[in-house]
C-alpha cells in the first residue's frame, strides 16, 4: 500500500515568505472565529499586530478580506480558490458518477473525502442535503476522528501515521458519544486498518451514522475514503451495514480500476 505523496522539498531560493504568511493569514477565520482584529489574527497565526495587519490590508486590497476598520472578515471570493481546485482536480469530477450509483444503491447521501493535516475534507457528495451537520456541502472539513472516513483513513495509513495524528490533536467532543479517549481511538483505527471498513454512529451528530470504505486507485495508492451517512433511527449497526457496506464495497473496487 502506498499514501498519498509528500510535497517535494523546497529550495531556500524558492520560497516565498509573504504568499505563505499570506495563505495563513486567512485560514485563522473559522465559525468560532468569523471576525478578528488584526491582533487576533496575528495571534492565531503566530505574527505580530504590524504584520498581520499589512497581510489583511493588502488581502482587503484584492477582495479576499473586508474590513470595518477595527475587524476583518474573509469574503465570498476566498470561495473562488476551492472551486478552482474542484473545477480542475481530476478526482472529484471522476468519482460523481460512482457517488450517483452509492446514492441509487442505498437512499443515502455519498461522500468522498480526503484527509487534509487533521481533518478530512468532502471533495464530492451525491443525495439530498440535510439540514444537519451530516449533510456535508463540497469542501465541508471535519475534524477526522468523528468521521467514519476519517477513520478509515488514518486506520490505512497504518500506525507510524496515526500515533503522531493523536499526539497532536485535542480532541473535540461534539455528541455526548464523540470518543475523545485515545486508546479507544487507536483501537479504532486498527480495526478499521484490518477489515478496510468503518462504522460510526453519533460522533458528530446524535441520531446519525456513517459508513466508510477505503479508496484507492490503480497504482494501490490510498486517495481517501468512500462514505454514506445515514440516520440511525431504530435500524441496528449490524443491519445498516448489511444493506450499505456490499455498495460500497463493489463500488470502490470499480472506481479503483478507473482512478
Amino acid at each position: 500500500m502506498q499514501t498519498t505523496p509528500q510535497a517535494p522539498a523546497l529550495e531556500r531560493r524558492d520560497w516565498i515568505a509573504g504568499l505563505e504568511k499570506g495563505l495563513s493569514i486567512m485560514q485563522v477565520f473559522d465559525s468560532d472565529h468569523p471576525r478578528l482584529t488584526a491582533s487576533q489574527a496575528g495571534q492565531r497565526c503566530g505574527l505580530t499586530r504590524t504584520a498581520a495587519r499589512r497581510h489583511l490590508l493588502t488581502l482587503a486590497h484584492l477582495g479576499y478580506v473586508a474590513s470595518d476598520g477595527k475587524l476583518f472578515w474573509l469574503t465570498p471570493r476566498v470561495l473562488r480558490l476551492s472551486h478552482a481546485y474542484l473545477d480542475s482536480a481530476r478526482l472529484p469530477r471522476a468519482v460523481q458518477p460512482y457517488l450517483q450509483r452509492v446514492t441509487a444503491g442505498t437512499g443515502e447521501s455519498s461522500y468522498v473525502a480526503v484527509l487534509d493535516e487533521n481533518d478530512v475534507v468532502y471533495l464530492a457528495r451525491s443525495g439530498t442535503l440535510r439540514h444537519t451537520h451530516s449533510g456535508y456541502t463540497l469542501g465541508s472539513r471535519v475534524q477526522a476522528h468523528v468521521t467514519a472516513a476519517g477513520i478509515v483513513i488514518l486506520g490505512m495509513l497504518g500506525p507510524t501515521h496515526w500515533n503522531p495524528w493523536l499526539e497532536r490533536q485535542s480532541l473535540r467532543p461534539y455528541t455526548v458519544h464523540t470518543l475523545t479517549d485515545k486508546e479507544r481511538l487507536r483501537a479504532c483505527f486498527e480495526q478499521a486498518r484490518l477489515q478496510g471498513w468503518f462504522i460510526s454512529d453519533q460522533q458528530l451528530e446524535v441520531n446519525f451514522r456513517g459508513v466508510s470504505v477505503a479508496l484507492y486507485d490503480h497504482k494501490d495508492q490510498l486517495l481517501g475514503a468512500l462514505s454514506v451517512t445515514m440516520p440511525i433511527n431504530n435500524e441496528s449497526q449490524e443491519t445498516a451495514v448489511k444493506r450499505v457496506l456490499p455498495v460500497l464495497q463493489e463500488t470502490a473496487r470499480s472506481m479503483r480500476l478507473l482512478l
